[in-house]
C-alpha cells in the first residue's frame, strides 16, 4: 500500500482507492461545541469526505466536552478498537486533539492548575506513546482563549500563558516521537487579535461558527490531511 512521509518519518496512508478509516479523539473542539450550524470542524470534514468527489474516508468523532489528556488516555485503545467496521479490522488514523482542559487554574486566576505541568509532561508521554503503538497518529492544537471572559463555569480561570505553556510540552512531545502536530495556537495568534476575537463563542473558550469555519479550512490545508 502507497506511504507518505513527514519530515519527521511519521507514515500516514495514502491510497484513495480504500477509504480510511480515523478516529477523532479528544475534547470539545473534537466535539465541536459552539457550532449548531455545522457542528465543529470533525462534522465539516465528515461531510466533506461524504461528497462524492471525495477520497470517502470516514471519521469518527469521539470527543467528549470537558475531557483532559488523563481521560482521553483512559478510553483511547477501547474507542479505536470498536471503529474498524469490519471483523479484524481497526482504524488507519487517530487525531487526537486535547489539553487545554488540563491548563486552567482553579477556583481563581491564580488558584492551583487542573493539572499539574509535571503531571501534565508525564501523561501527555503516556497517551502519545499508546496511540502510537494502534496506528499513525495526527496532533491538532487548541485555538487561543479570550481571557477577558473568564472564569468559565463559574470556576476555571483559562490564560493564554497557561495554554501555550501546556501547548509547547504538548508540541515538544510529538516531536520526540515523530508525531506531525498543527500549532492551531499560534497560527491564529498570528491573524491579529481582532480576526481571533471574531472567531470566538460568546464564552470565550470555544470556536464559533465562524471560528469553526476557519479551522476546518486551516486542517484541510495540512499537508498530512491533504496528502490522505
Amino acid at each position: 500500500m502507497p506511504t507518505v512521509s513527514n519530515p519527521q518519518g511519521t507514515k500516514l496512508v495514502n491510497n484513495h482507492s480504500v477509504p480510511l478509516k480515523i478516529v477523532a479523539l479528544g475534547d470539545s473542539l473534537i466535539y465541536g461545541y459552539g457550532d449548531p450550524s455545522g457542528g465543529g470542524w470533525v462534522e465539516r470534514l465528515r461531510r466533506q469526505w461524504m461528497s462524492p468527489q471525495s477520497p470517502g474516508h470516514v471519521i469518527y468523532n469521539l470527543g467528549i466536552r470537558g475531557n483532559t489528556v488523563a481521560q482521553v488516555s483512559q478510553r483511547l485503545e477501547y474507542e479505536f478498537s470498536q471503529r474498524g467496521e469490519l471483523r479484524n479490522r481497526l482504524p488507519d488514523l487517530i487525531i487526537l486533539s486535547v489539553g487545554v482542559n488540563d491548563s486552567p487554574r482553579l477556583g481563581r486566576p491564580d488558584g492551583r492548575p487542573y493539572t499539574p505541568l509535571e503531571k501534565f509532561k508525564v501523561q501527555v508521554a503516556d497517551l502519545l506513546e499508546q496511540a502510537k503503538q494502534l496506528c499513525p497518529v495526527l496532533f491538532v492544537g487548541t485555538v487561543p482563549i479570550n481571557e477577558s471572559k473568564m472564569p468559565f463555569l463559574d470556576c476555571f480561570y483559562y490564560n493564554r500563558l497557561a495554554q501555550f505553556t501546556y501547548k509547547e510540552v504538548t508540541k515538544l512531545a510529538c516531536q520526540q516521537r515523530q508525531i506531525p502536530y498543527l500549532d492551531i495556537f499560534d497560527l491564529w495568534l498570528s491573524r491579529g487579535e481582532e480576526w481571533l476575537q471574531s472567531q470566538l463563542a460568546e464564552d470565550g473558550l470555544h470556536p464559533n461558527v465562524s471560528g469553526y469555519q476557519t479551522l476546518v479550512a486551516d486542517v484541510t490545508n495540512w499537508h498530512y490531511i491533504k496528502v490522505l
